[in-house]
C-alpha cells in the first residue's frame, strides 16, 4: 500500500519516499509486528547504510529542545492517521535521554555517532536495568512493547549520535511515559518535534 496523499512528508526526497513506500507494503503484507519487524531488516540497514540520504539539518542539536541536554527530535515522515513515523533522535555528546517508553512497535537504528543503550523492566512498581549494550553506525533493534520497550540512551562517543526511528504512531506528539531511575514513578511524556508542532499546540 503505497503512501496516502495527505501524509505529511516533511523530508520528501525520492529515497523517504520510497523507503515509506516499501514500509507500508510490508506491513500490509505481514501478519504481527514481530514479522513486520523481520521482513523490513534488510531495508532499514540499507537506508542505515546510506551516508548520504539525510540532510546536516535533521542531524543537529536542539539547545532549547523540551528533551534538554540539546536533544532534538527531528520529524521526517508521519502518517495522517498516526500509525507511522520516521524520524531522527540527535544526541549531542555527553547527553542522554530521559528514561522512557515509546507505547508502538518498529526498528531504532544508529546512524551516526556512538550510543550506549540501558534497558528497563517495570517489575513490582519499580525499574529493572535488564540489559546495556553499545551500539555504532548500522547497529539496530527492534522494539515490540512491552518488551523492550522503555530504555535511556546516551551518546558516547565525542560526536553527536543520530538514531533514526520507524515507529508504529507519531511518537513525538503522543503522550507517553518517562521514568524516574530511582523510584520507577511515570510521568506524562512528550518529547515533541524540533521543526514540527503538535496539532495542540
Amino acid at each position: 500500500m503505497a503512501a496516502k496523499m495527505d501524509d505529511e512528508f516533511v523530508l520528501g526526497t525520492a529515497v523517504v519516499r520510497a523507503f515509506v513506500d516499501d514500509v507500508r507494503t510490508t506491513i500490509t503484507a505481514t501478519f504481527s509486528p514481530e514479522q513486520a519487524c523481520e521482513a523490513l531488516r534488510p531495508r532499514f540497514a540499507e537506508l542505515l547504510g546510506d551516508p548520504h540520504w539525510l540532510p546536516a539539518e535533521y542531524q543537529a542539536a536542539a539547545p532549547k529542545s523540551g528533551m534538554g541536554g540539546g536533544i532534538g527530535q527531528w520529524l521526517l515522515y508521519r502518517a495522517k492517521d498516526q500509525s507511522l513515523s520516521l524520524f531522527s533522535l540527535v544526541v549531542p555528546s555527553g547527553s542522554a535521554t530521559p528514561i522512557h517508553d515509546h507505547l508502538a512497535w518498529g526498528l531504532v537504528g544508529l546512524y551516526r555517532g556512538e550510543q550506549d543503550e540501558e534497558i528497563y523492566a517495570r517489575r513490582d512498581g519499580a525499574l529493572e536495568l535488564v540489559e546495556r549494550r553499545s551500539l555504532a553506525p548500522g547497529d539496530f533493534y527492534v522494539l515490540i512493547p512491552p518488551r523492550d520497550d522503555i530504555h535511556r540512551v546516551r551518546t558516547t562517543s565525542a560526536d553527536t549520535s543520530v538514531s533514526i526511528h520507524l515507529l508504529t504512531n507519531d511518537t513525538g506528539c503522543v503522550w507517553r511515559h518517562s521514568f524516574d531511575p530511582a523510584s520507577g514513578e511515570a510521568s506524562p511524556f512528550r518529547s515533541g518535534y524540533v521543526n514540527v508542532a503538535c496539532e495542540d499546540e
